[in-house]
């Protein structure tokens, strides 16, 4: 009987000191010796609105929340920076948590420009990073953030892409994701980043 309290209060504080079940890891999976691992963001060398190089250097132990967007985009880009905004105000004083939003526009969003854009609307610099670089390695790796990006000159903005904001942690996993312009996913997004952080950042 003493044996089975014994066991019952280790049980007990082994729950009370455990840490809730985090979030799953969305990345795609291939076969490595016959075991599924998850892939992993691929290395990038992008250009920000201060001329920085950012590269897997920079989100080193960090998460990020990452975006596909330009600076002329009549239509779901300014929800969408809204919404990154919303993010960085509200994890501001998170050191380990960054944002980086690609412009899918290279030939037209200049560092200059992207520093102006990025004044404007407020971002603040070494938090959130915009990115601009060469046009074929921005939308290739957009594919591994799951996010669609398409050049079509029969629209009226020249683009298809998703708004898709997408949460990376620190092992360059995909945690979760949203529509970065639906404002009820954007809160259970937010919502999942404070379980991230909580659970495996902190």
């Amino acid at each position: 009987m003493r044996i089975f309290l014994y066991l019952s209060l280790l049980i007990f504080i082994a729950a009370c000191n455990s840490k809730p079940a985090g979030l799953p890891i969305l990345s795609k999976q291939h076969e490595v010796d016959g075991k599924l691992v998850y892939d992993t963001i691929p290395s990038f060398s992008f250009i920000n609105q201060d001329s920085q190089i950012i590269d897997k250097s920079t989100v080193a132990g960090k998460a990020y929340i990452t975006d596909f967007f330009f600076i002329s985009c009549p239509t779901i880009c300014p929800i969408m920076q809204q919404n990154m905004l919303s993010i960085q105000n509200r994890f501001l004083e998170e050191d380990k948590l960054l944002l980086i939003s690609h412009s899918i526009d290279p030939k037209r969003d200049s560092v200059v420009r992207l520093k102006q854009y990025a004044v404007n609307l407020g971002a603040v610099p070494d938090k959130w990073h915009m990115v601009t670089g060469k046009k074929d390695e921005i939308y290739e790796i957009a594919d591994d953030y799951f996010n669609l990006v398409l050049e079509d000159p029969t629209l009226p903005d020249g683009f298809d892409h998703s708004g898709r904001l997408i949460l990376v942690d620190q092992n360059a996993h995909i945690r979760a994701y949203c529509n970065g312009t639906d404002s009820t996913a954007v809160k259970a997004f937010i919502s999942s980043i404070e379980t991230f952080l909580h659970d495996e950042i902190d």
